[in-house]
């Protein structure tokens, strides 16, 4: 088959690669010259435009966009419904909002080109190992992209999930169990290292703990990786970002009237991690001052 990718960043060009070693034609478009040169060292032919891109592929024409979610995606969507043509296929591999995917899908079926929202996993390691894959939009398309999704995904890693949206609607709450996950993790780490005990190795209770045990995991792998690298983790700061899935899975929680308070709380552990100083803190702490004489610190700065 012949694949355009439009995004040829670390995510973008492990797929692009995995798709070339199965014998698949692959070209794409980055707009960083050095992306794509590096896109070209690894066998993938580039081009400067996305209207070249397109003007290049043979018809029925498919292109994976691996680019930022939301405004970025929606406007090279736009573009791109102004170059293809009948049977086409866009495929987003990215993080979109699945409320974005269903209205991309909308637009684009208008004038009859397939629109296929991929959730795509694997981090880093994906390229080797291969990629999980959630896959939404219309059943026919997806039975015509598998020889795709076969060479990309990982073994028994690739399913149809559904009409348009639902593959990165279960990517949202596949992304927002991460967050769960990782902050129970980020938690447990921290009662072993500074609880009843603190001499504990870290490096050895993640090593027990990914080999046989019941939370063994590929994130606890990863953990296992970090301190080998960093015992203490002395270079690493306590701010932690959010990429927008926790917040989605939060609020389509909310919507639906189903609790998801370990989601809920990671997600807010991150806005927490943020703020230099919290004012709730110092609030909670006057209360218990005023209440009760507890004892109160005072400010670093």
């Amino acid at each position: 088959m012949n694949i355009a990718f439009v995004g040829l960043g670390k995510m973008g060009l492990g797929l692009a690669k995995r798709i070339l070693n199965e014998g698949h034609s692959v070209t794409g478009y980055a707009p960083s010259e050095s992306t794509r040169e590096l896109a070209q060292k690894n066998g993938i032919k580039t081009f400067d435009s996305l209207k070249e891109l397109i003007k290049n592929l043979e018809s029925p024409k498919i292109v994976w966009l691996m680019v930022p979610a939301g405004k970025i995606t929606n406007e090279i969507v736009l573009e791109l419904s102004e170059l293809l043509s009948k049977n086409d296929i866009i495929i987003d591999g990215g993080n979109s909002y699945f409320k974005d995917s269903i209205e991309n899908s909308n637009i684009l079926s208008k004038q009859g080109i397939n629109f296929i929202d991929c959730g795509t996993s694997g981090g880093l390691m994906g390229e080797e190992i291969g990629y999980s894959l959630m896959i939404g939009g219309n059943r026919e398309v997806y039975q015509q992209l598998l020889p795709i999704f076969k060479s990309v995904s990982a073994p028994d890693a690739y399913e149809y999930m559904g009409g348009s949206g639902s593959g990165h609607y279960v990517k949202m709450v596949h992304n927002g169990i991460e967050y769960g996950i990782m902050q129970a993790m980020s938690e447990g780490f921290e009662l072993v290292k500074s609880g009843y005990y603190t001499d504990i190795d870290l490096q050895k209770v993640s090593k027990v703990w990914k080999n046989g045990s019941i939370i063994r995991s590929y994130l606890m792998d990863l953990a296992y990786n970090a301190f080998q690298k960093d015992p203490n983790l002395d270079n690493l700061s306590d701010i932690v970002d959010d990429n927008g899935m926790g917040r989605w899975t939060v609020n389509t929680a909310i919507e639906s009237a189903i609790p998801a308070p370990a989601i809920t709380d990671a997600v807010y552990a991150r806005f927490r991690s943020r703020q230099e100083s919290s004012f709730a803190g110092k609030t909670l702490a006057a209360l218990r001052n005023e209440f009760g004489g507890h004892k109160t610190y005072k400010s670093k700065k």
